[in-house]
């Protein structure tokens, strides 16, 4: 009977240790029982890590017979336990061959893994043959009478453990039984283990899970994907080479119960872990400030007022809510997963001022600021400002009619055309009702202030502009600066002009008004 190796030392999926590397027997014909004078070859596998020049070889039967090899290759006829080291590496687990003399024998791989098509082969010498074979498993038949000498179980798993045993038929109704073979199908890998770097973290941390399993040397290249759950309900990953997943940020309402599956690419292994219970922990809240900006409490009527609410600590969603003194009333709440929110007060007026506070609560129950007096400033001098402009506007009016007049008069005069000019228009008496100043310039009927003078071309050296002021008395004051009067009721020109003959320099002048 063939004595099964366990062939259970895993490495680990992602980057197996120098420990682990075994080296790995394989068998060819891939059986463990085989006819007297056959030939068998084993084959040293997995020198990752050591040299390869020459292969030490075991064989225990009755006694322990140790051969060197230059290769990894051994050639064998005799029955008995076989094992091989490289140079530097452990030994590899055992191989039994049997070379049997019976007439009929029953072949079954060297290892079976779960998820492989396990075969067995009913075997008659070359000289006898077979008719039909049939094959028990635990005393039960699995087929009935056929032609064909193997059995194929595909997608062999546990379930397909056991004693199994075949039955050859001759030509002359001869029957021929093989020995019993015990067949255990090997573990692919064993079912995953979830880890966590951290079981009861703090919310806002990050938590890194693995989904830990381990192939066996002689299938180390089987590709494995793996995929995270959490309550069995929300996915946290689709199925992924990785055996890692991080999650970045994790919160009081992650907490619960994570597992992890594995499966071959094929998919036809597929192996869950068991739960991890991840219990996330929260920070209340605490060091609650209440600030405005701008900054002190102080506001401008008018302006925007922005309440700031913020927290030293803790953690996950908070509720922010913020209150007048005097009402208790909320006026806003804002729930979010941050230290601090702001309130926006539009166009604060003087009735705003007083006291303020703000609560913070994160499920442990709100804590209060402390209060903060906020005072609202009126800005003085608006009114005053807009009188001030009005009147400016008027007296920038008055004086670019003027200039336009003058300059009408100048053209005039140089092209020789007549003037009409001795009459002087004096501004309107106010009636009892009137009042005797305005903020704007009284309105004056303008005529020509261009006066006939006769004099020759380049007489007119310059003119002049001036005001005429009416007090409160109604008292003509004069003042040559415009700029100066904020009220102006009338423009009156001066024309001064200078003649030839006028030796000393002295400069004449003709007054007009209107």
């Amino acid at each position: 009977m063939l004595l099964w190796a366990s062939l259970l030392l895993f490495a680990p999926v992602c980057g197996q240790s120098a420990a682990a590397h075994k080296p790995v027997i394989s068998v060819h014909p891939p059986w463990t029982t085989f006819f007297k004078g056959e030939r068998v070859t084993l084959t040293c596998n997995g020198f990752q890590f050591y040299a390869t020049e020459k292969t030490t070889w075991y064989q225990h039967y009755w006694r322990e017979k140790l051969t060197v090899t230059p290769g990894n290759t051994l050639e064998v006829r005799e029955s008995g336990l076989y094992r091989c080291q490289a140079q530097g590496s452990p030994q590899s687990n055992p191989v039994r061959l049997l070379f049997s003399s019976d007439s009929l024998i029953l072949q079954v791989p060297y290892s079976v893994f779960e998820g492989d098509t396990l075969v067995l082969r009913c075997h008659r010498r070359r000289k006898e043959k077979l008719t039909a074979v049939k094959y028990t498993w635990n005393g039960k038949i699995l087929s009935n009478f056929n032609k064909s000498w193997d059995l194929l179980i595909p997608n062999a798993s546990s379930n397909n453990n056991g004693n199994y045993q075949c039955f050859g038929y001759g030509d002359n109704n001869d029957v021929f039984r093989s020995n019993f073979k015990m067949i255990k199908i090997q573990e692919l890998f064993p079912h995953p283990q979830l880890k966590a770097t951290d079981s009861q973290p703090t919310e806002g941390n990050s938590v890194n899970l693995s989904c830990e399993t381990q192939l066996p040397p002689e299938r180390s290249g089987t590709l494995l994907h793996f995929i995270f759950f959490r309550d069995d309900r929300v996915i946290l990953s689709d199925w992924s080479p990785s055996q890692e997943l991080q999650l970045p940020a994790i919160w009081r309402e992650n907490s619960g119960s994570y597992w992890c599956g594995a499966e071959t690419v094929m998919g036809n292994i597929h192996k869950r872990s068991l739960s991890l219970q991840i219990h996330v922990q929260r920070i209340p809240v605490s060091g609650v400030l209440l600030e405005t900006q701008p900054t002190g409490g102080q506001a401008v009527e008018g302006e925007t007022l922005v309440l700031v609410c913020s927290v030293a600590e803790g953690t996950g969603y908070t509720t922010f809510s913020w209150h007048r003194e005097d009402t208790q009333e909320s006026l806003g709440r804002k729930t979010q997963r941050s230290r601090r929110a702001e309130l926006e007060l539009p166009a604060i007026r003087e009735s705003h001022a007083g006291g303020y506070y703000c609560t913070a609560d994160n499920s442990y129950g709100p804590v209060q600021s402390a209060l903060l007096n906020i005072t609202v400033r009126e800005i003085s001098g608006n009114r005053d400002g807009l009188v001030a402009a009005g009147a400016t506007g008027g007296l920038l009016i008055a004086l670019l009619l003027a200039l336009a007049l003058l300059f009408q008069c100048w053209r005039r005069r140089k092209s020789g055309v007549g003037f009409l000019g001795d009459e002087t228009r004096l501004p309107p008496t106010p009636g009892p009702g009137d009042s005797s100043h305005s903020i704007y310039p009284a309105q004056v009927e303008l005529q020509s202030l261009c006066v006939d003078v006769h004099p020759k071309e380049g007489d007119l050296m310059y003119s002049e502009i001036q005001t005429i002021r009416l007090g409160e008395e109604g008292e003509a004051n004069t003042s040559r600066t415009l700029l100066e009067d904020k009220e102006v009721s009338v423009v009156y020109s001066e024309v001064k002009t200078q003649h030839p003959d006028n030796s000393a320099g002295e400069i004449s002048s003709k007054d007009e008004e209107s």
